[in-house]
This record gives C-alpha cells, sequence and structure tokens, in this order.
C-alpha cells in the first residue's frame, strides 16, 4: 500500500473561564503525553460539526462554543513506529483544522473522559504557554505553530 496522503482532522484548544487549556493525558503511550482534544473528520461532515463531535467522544463535554477557527491547516508526521498501528497505515499523519472553544460548563459534572472509548486517563487546565513542554515529540512543531497562531487573539478574548 502506498502512503502519501494525511489524514484530515479537527483539534480543540478548550478553554476554561481563566483562560487554561485543558489537556488529557493519552491512555495507550507509557510517558507523560499529554494532549489536547483532536480527531478525525467523517465524510461529508462540516470541521465545525467534527470538533464538536471530537470533543464530546474525547472529553464528554458539550457545553462549549467555538470561538476562534484557525486560518491555516496545521500537519504532522507520524513515527514510523506509530504508522503500522495507527489508521491501518494509510496515513503519513494528520493535516488539521483547529478551533479554540470556551468552555462554559461545570467540570465535576461536564467532562467525562469516559464517555465513548476512552482515550485518556487523567486531565488538567494548563497555560497554553506549557503546551510545548507537554506534548509528545512529534507533534510539538505543530503546537507551537499552533500556539503562534492562537496567543494573542485569545490574550484579547472577554
Amino acid at each position: 500500500m502506498k502512503i502519501n496522503s494525511y489524514r484530515i482532522g479537527v483539534g480543540i484548544i478548550l478553554l476554561n473561564e481563566k483562560k487554561k487549556v485543558f489537556v488529557a493525558k493519552r491512555i495507550d503511550i507509557k510517558s507523560e503525553a499529554w494532549q489536547m482534544p483532536q480527531g478525525g473528520v467523517i465524510k461529508n461532515e462540516k470541521v465545525e460539526d467534527a470538533a464538536y463531535r471530537e470533543l464530546y467522544e474525547e472529553t464528554g463535554v458539550k457545553k462549549a462554543r467555538i470561538v476562534l477557527k484557525s486560518k491555516k491547516w496545521f500537519q504532522y508526521n507520524i513515527p514510523l513506529t506509530l504508522k503500522k498501528k495507527l489508521w491501518q497505515g494509510k496515513y503519513l499523519g494528520q493535516k488539521q483544522k483547529w478551533f479554540v472553544m470556551k468552555f462554559f460548563g461545570n467540570e465535576k459534572r461536564d467532562i467525562d473522559l469516559n464517555v465513548c472509548k476512552a482515550e485518556f486517563s487523567d486531565w488538567k487546565w494548563v497555560n497554553i504557554k506549557e503546551l510545548e513542554k507537554l506534548i509528545i515529540p512529534f507533534k510539538k512543531k505543530m503546537y507551537k505553530e499552533i500556539v503562534e497562531e492562537f496567543l494573542e487573539k485569545i490574550k484579547n478574548l472577554s
């Protein structure tokens, strides 16, 4: 099989009222690997709808709204060691549209990592500038670019 494309996906920067960012710890990686919610877009699904669906599937969160959308698509390559395990080896990595969403729920009642098949074992709120050091190495460059696009816009959100 020839691998030459990127899986189309979405990513979500979920902000609480203090503008802290939601990150969750992956179940399937032994190291301390945290990430923001993200996932694939289903054929004919709007990226905005995919963002809400993925947020719910991974975090249980329904009480959030989109406040910003990335101008560009971000992408990352997956390491060769993961290529066979992920997506039946069809893709080089993911190409993602990113969204900033404001969380307006109650974190004790409205965040549930076990709504669907759990991908995460834990979660926390962090400063946006901490993201790069928390993320798995092969996504660091992409996360840095995402933060560069959104940092000032997030600071100016009311």
